[in-house]
């Protein structure tokens, strides 16, 4: 059937819309074709472009969209916390301010391990030290001296050769606490520093129980590292000249391994120290943990107990007491003593200084048990006569520390010699035997002056 023109002329005129891309009819195949023209999107592009430039340059939005990222870029800046490249040539770029509030941030990130290096200008904040053995006759005279420099003390100590006399004059000082506890069981306590002085240090208590000596040194001090590492304090062992035995090195130097029996009666507090200090040297290395070791020689001075066996101790309690002097073997052996005031100056420089050690501690004045008799007469009783005796198992024969390492490394030296400092401990002891007390129970207020 032929169709009319003008019905074809409509057919042609349907086609030619779907050709254009209207949408509808029947012609998809054409589809694809119904695309806008590239030339008009890149017209509206370059119309939004050159409108946000328009916005951005009016009224100084650049200057201030630029002044913003700056400061932004600072304040980054200034709050970067410390690291080893702050230190560095880059750091040169920085602005004197961010460099002030870098070494702010070093300062509080080690604050619990302040030293003596505060910044000019800033009060050394007072830190929480528990002493182990703080009621004892050396850890007393530490408290003292921590108390006074404006430190808060917790004493830990189980009384057996503590006294309660001798810390009983912070009593009522709310920078002061003491609890009745033995090492050799666990303890949590939120602290900065750690003395460890806890353990019998004179052969009569040491001997009385040997075991419990041992376990204390050994036990004891692996709780106290324990707790150091937990709440990172940095930890202070105090050891003794007796690792070095019966030296076979005069005068003993750190570097000098001992010669020591490992099986007497004294090496439950000789092997027990060593092995103590084995202990913190592992937990330095192994663990990271910030520790120092001293080796403590001879120490007199008020707060001694009067009958602990101890040579000083001895002579001076036997010749106020009118009794003979008491010297065992020949009296030819040698011993060096420190009075009690240069020790506790020994053991907080080592604590607040940068050295894990050992370092000895000790006055390298030698005398010989007769030359130390002499002194102790000369002070009390020109007529106290002097009684020999046999000589007790593994006494050591001679002993005197070289202090080089302290000297140059700590900048310590002992100040006290033995004709200034005995007098001091004479008048506390005369206190304590004539004064009708017992040694347990008597404080000595007058001995915590003398000796600060």
């Amino acid at each position: 059937m032929m169709m009319s023109s003008s019905s074809m002329a409509a057919a042609g005129s349907s086609s030619e819309l779907i050709y254009r891309g209207l949408p509808g009819g029947g012609a998809a195949g054409f589809s694809s074709a119904a695309k806008p023209p590239q030339s008009s999107t890149r017209s509206i592009s370059c119309k939004a472009a050159a409108r946000l430039l328009r916005y951005v340059a009016g009224e100084q939005r650049l200057l201030f969209a630029l002044l913003g990222m700056a400061l932004a870029s600072l304040v980054f800046l200034l709050l970067q916390p410390p690291s080893s490249s702050s230190y560095d040539s880059s750091s040169s770029t920085t602005t004197a301010a961010s460099s002030a509030v870098v070494g702010l941030a070093a300062v509080h990130h080690h604050h619990h391990h302040a030293t003596s290096r505060v910044p000019l200008g800033l009060k050394r904040r007072g830190l929480r030290v528990v002493v182990t053995g703080g009621a004892g006759f050396v850890g007393s005279h530490l408290v003292d001296r921590l108390l006074a420099r404006g430190d808060s003390v917790i004493v830990v100590d189980n009384l057996f050769t503590g006294r309660k006399a001798n810390v009983l004059h912070h009593l009522g000082n709310p920078a002061f606490e003491m609890i009745r506890h033995d090492v050799v069981e666990p303890i949590l306590l939120e602290v900065d520093q750690i003395y460890h002085l806890a353990c019998p240090a004179s052969p009569v208590h040491y001997k009385h129980n040997p075991v419990k000596t041992i376990k204390t040194n050994v036990v004891g001090t692996l709780n106290m590292l324990g707790l150091a590492k937990r709440v990172g304090a940095r930890f202070l062992l105090t050891s003794t000249s007796e690792v070095y035995g019966d030296p076979l090195q005069h005068p003993q130097t750190e570097a000098y391994w001992g010669n020591v029996n490992p099986i007497g009666v004294r090496s439950c507090y000789d092997e027990g120290k060593r092995t103590a200090e084995t202990l913190a040297m592992d937990y330095h290395r192994g663990a990271n943990l910030e520790v120092r070791i001293a080796r403590i020689f001879n120490t007199y001075g008020p707060r001694m107990c009067i009958d602990d066996g101890r040579v000083v101790s001895n002579f001076v309690a036997q010749a106020l007491r009118k009794e003979p002097l008491t010297v065992y073997g020949d009296g030819k052996q040698t011993r060096s003593f420190q009075y009690v005031s240069d020790l506790v100056d020994g053991l907080m420089k080592l604590m607040e200084g940068e050295h894990v050690g050992p370092f000895n501690l000790g006055n390298p004045g030698e005398f010989t048990m007769l030359e130390l008799a002499k002194v102790v007469q000369d002070t009390i009783d020109p007529n106290a006569r002097i009684e020999f005796r046999p000589n007790t198992a593994d006494d050591p024969h001679k002993r005197k520390p070289d202090i080089t390492r302290a000297k140059d490394l700590l900048g310590w030296e002992p100040k006290v010699s033995l004709h200034k400092g005995l007098p001091l401990m004479v008048q506390d002891f005369r206190d304590r035997i004539f004064g009708g007390a017992d040694d347990h129970t008597t404080a000595t207020t007058k001995a915590a002056g003398d000796s600060n």
